[in-house]
């Protein structure tokens, strides 16, 4: 007595608010102090502070909030392999108030919607290895952390990341080449890739007996050769060769026994390609590009000739490598023909080829063309070979005729062999001028040999006889070529019946059913198409079945033909 003033405190800010969220309610003998909502902030100490004129007295309490904890940070894997990930990450940057008890990890394919839970029991450590996924497949990876209140929000999701697997080893290394400082290895790809594919291959070398390999290649080969360089002469060298993608080092392909570095002596010798053991026969303006491989160590001297003389390298181009000369020719000429030796030369031993190559070009019109002679409706010519063959033989000539009223020209003969020739079917009353085209390789000549006089087909006196026409007798009694065939429907379907009859004059059809006389019944359509008679029904039903028959008469006589129809009811299913 009297009643005392509460003041609450948290730490030195006052609180005397009496609405909101923190607030304080005062009641006789009793005073509250409520927080609605609470969070992370309201944590801390509190003091109540009682006062009156007799005195005071103070009481001191701790809030702790807790909650679930904040999201693991910083998730990335770390490592994968054919079907599985190494997944790290960071705990959270706050606990909620309680310890973290452990982590529950999700995953789901990039683009979908879908998670799927990988431990429902709680993982305690900070590095998980996720299995069973498929290779080649994008996932990416999200982690929750527990503790004593339950769980907390996801993290970020993780970087995409794909489960993939080194190759297989490289197959069939084998050495190419050996010379006094330098190995020739090729090699095939690896017999499973996997989704990861190659970057490229990574050639290692040691000494026999050493087991400290060294790096060949600074850079990946993507090809499946490799020339290593800068060996020591006579030391025995083991090699290998591994393959490389973003999931690491396949396992490597050795040798089955050591290469000692010494340079093998291999006789000289050319590899003429088939197409060159014969002529090599290019029109005027092409191109000529040969490659002539050759073999031979060490590296043999090459040398090219033309007719026995030395190449003039402003006309001809020659390039020449380890394995092989190439001699090319940018425009071709005339002048370009002749025959090529080249020679391949190791010391005292020696290796030739020669090659016949020969520029042709279209040839010149044929000389002398003439007519030797005309009777009836022929003339006969005769001419000269060109005098410019364009360096090929001729294969033949084309003759062409022209009247002389029109000069329009037909040709008569193509690809004639002789150089002479017989044209006939000439028209009588007409003069004719002729022309010879020669043919080689090439094609037909620019320009034609013509003749200077023309044949002139006379005219005789000839007397046509119209041949007398005797008219043939078309009359016939109608014959049925197709009689009607027996026939089994639906009832509701429509049907026809048809057959086919020969008859001049033309008949008359009349159709029957049970031997009366089909009228005018809409129920029935009637057709005759060049003697193809057909009858339709139209939606028949089972009164519609019976006899059909088909009769055609004309002054001649008349046939029958005849059928039966049967219409069936389709069965209706019962319900």
């Amino acid at each position: 007595e009297p009643a005392p003033t509460v003041c609450w405190m948290k730490g030195d800010k006052v609180i005397a608010e009496v609405e909101g969220r923190v607030r304080v309610e005062s009641r006789k003998d009793l005073s509250c102090f409520v927080i609605e909502g609470a969070e992370r902030e309201d944590e801390g100490k509190y003091t109540i502070t009682v006062t009156n004129p007799a005195g005071e007295d103070k009481a001191v309490l701790f809030i702790k909030i807790v909650d679930v904890p904040d999201p693991p940070e910083a998730v990335k894997c770390i490592a994968v392999g054919e079907d599985c990930a190494t997944i790290v990450w960071e705990p959270p940057k706050y606990d909620g108030g309680q310890p973290v008890k452990g982590y529950l990890m999700e995953r789901k394919k990039k683009g979908s919607s879908r998670w799927t839970k990988l431990n429902f029991d709680i993982f305690e450590g900070q590095t998980y290895e996720a299995k069973r996924m498929i290779e080649g497949v994008l996932y990416e990876m999200r982690v929750f952390a527990v503790n004593g209140i339950g769980v907390g929000q996801p993290s970020a999701n993780s970087k995409p990341f794909m489960p993939i697997a080194p190759t297989s080893e490289p197959t069939h290394l084998t050495v190419e080449d050996v010379t006094d400082t330098t190995t020739t290895l090729k090699w095939r790809p690896p017999d499973r890739l996997g989704a990861g594919g190659i970057d490229g291959y990574a050639i290692e070398y040691c000494k026999e007996g050493d087991t400290k390999w060294v790096l060949a290649n600074q850079e990946l080969v993507d090809r499946n050769s490799y020339m290593v360089k800068g060996l020591p002469t006579g030391e025995k060298i083991d090699f290998r060769v591994v393959c490389v993608n973003m999931a690491g080092r396949s396992l490597p392909a050795k040798l089955s026994q050591p290469v000692t570095i010494r340079e093998i002596v291999q006789y000289p010798k050319i590899r003429l390609p088939r197409q060159l053991r014969t002529k090599y026969i290019k029109k005027v303006g092409e191109k000529v590009n040969l490659v002539i491989p050759f073999q031979g160590k060490p590296r043999p001297i090459v040398t090219w000739l033309k007719d026995g003389q030395p190449l003039d390298p402003k006309k001809v181009g020659v390039r020449t490598s380890d394995v092989d000369s190439i001699l090319f020719i940018r425009s071709a000429e005339k002048e370009h023909t002749g025959k090529y030796t080249l020679s391949v030369q190791i010391e005292n031993m020696q290796d030739t080829a020669t090659i016949d190559i020969r520029i042709v070009e279209k040839p010149g019109p044929p000389l002398l063309v003439k007519i030797t002679d005309v009777w009836g409706f022929n003339a006969a010519l005769e001419w000269k070979p060109p005098k410019n063959d364009g360096n090929c033989e001729i294969t033949g000539y084309t003759i062409q005729k022209a009247d002389k009223k029109t000069m329009e020209w037909f040709t008569v003969y193509e690809h004639n062999r002789r150089t002479n020739c017989t044209v006939s079917d000439l028209i009588m009353g007409n003069e004719y001028y002729f022309r010879v085209f020669s043919e080689n390789y090439c094609g037909l000549s620019e320009e034609a040999g013509v003749t200077k006089k023309t044949a002139v087909i006379l005219k005789t006196g000839l007397d046509f006889k119209v041949p007398e026409y005797k008219e043939k007798d078309q009359c016939c009694s109608p014959k049925f070529t197709q009689p009607l065939v027996d026939r089994s429907v639906v009832a509701g379907y429509t049907a026809a019946l048809s057959c086919s009859v020969r008859a001049f004059p033309k008949p008359k059809i009349i159709w029957m059913k049970n031997k009366m006389q089909i009228g005018e019944d809409p129920k029935f359509r009637m057709q005759n198409n060049q003697g193809v008679l057909t009858l339709n029904i139209r939606k028949p039903s089972p009164y519609d079945g019976g006899s059909y028959s088909c009769m055609a008469v004309n002054s001649l006589g008349e046939a029958v033909v005849e059928c039966k129809l049967e219409v069936r009811v389709q069965p209706t299913e019962k319900l």
